[in-house]
């Protein structure tokens, strides 16, 4: 039995279907995003109404985890509504600095050479987290760059062996050689 081309009327249908979809599923996506953004600034205020019952330091360290949490939670949440690279870097840049913030108020309640160095140890952690989120950053940059130098080569390969050709087939080759590896 022969292969249908697509097009049928059942081809048709389920097409029709999918597109009239597609503005939903995006405005669920949105709803979603929404009711968790919202849902983040709850556990926030819950989480900052229980700290007003603690005092000094504890209280600061509290308040600095609520706020922490409600930084991580909206950036990542960000990152998967955005589902970029730059959303996602900026998730992980904001985790490391919220966890700083916490780390710096619990420092506080130490005295003397221990506070200078649990100050410079949260410092340390700070710092080796974003160079390692600098570094995922180059890393897929350096990827991208590998991948259009090696496109680029194979179509130097493609545009040479079409050069063996003569008039329309040449040039058939050579258009044919472009979309394969430069779009």
């Amino acid at each position: 039995m022969p292969a249908r081309p697509c097009g049928g009327p059942l081809y048709l249908g389920m097409l029709t279907i999918a597109l009239s979809c597609a503005p939903a599923f995006a405005d669920q996506l949105e709803q979603d995003y929404l009711q968790q953004k919202e849902a983040i600034g709850s556990r926030f205020e819950q989480a900052n109404t229980g700290c007003k019952s603690l005092a000094g330091n504890a209280r600061d360290v509290c308040v600095a985890k609520a706020r922490a949490d409600r930084e991580i939670g909206l950036a990542e949440l960000e990152a998967g509504y955005r589902n970029t690279e730059e959303a996602r870097t900026n998730a992980s840049r904001t985790r490391a600095k919220a966890t700083y913030e916490v780390d710096k108020e619990v420092c506080d309640e130490l005295g003397g050479n221990n506070r200078a160095v649990c100050d410079v140890d949260a410092k340390a952690r700070r710092d080796k987290a974003l160079a390692d989120v600098d570094a995922g950053r180059k890393t897929v940059a350096a990827s991208d760059e590998a991948d259009r130098v090696r496109r680029e080569s194979d179509y130097k390969v493609a545009k040479q062996k079409c050069e063996a050709l003569a008039g329309d087939a040449r040039a058939a080759c050579i258009d044919a050689a472009k979309k394969r590896f430069l779009e």
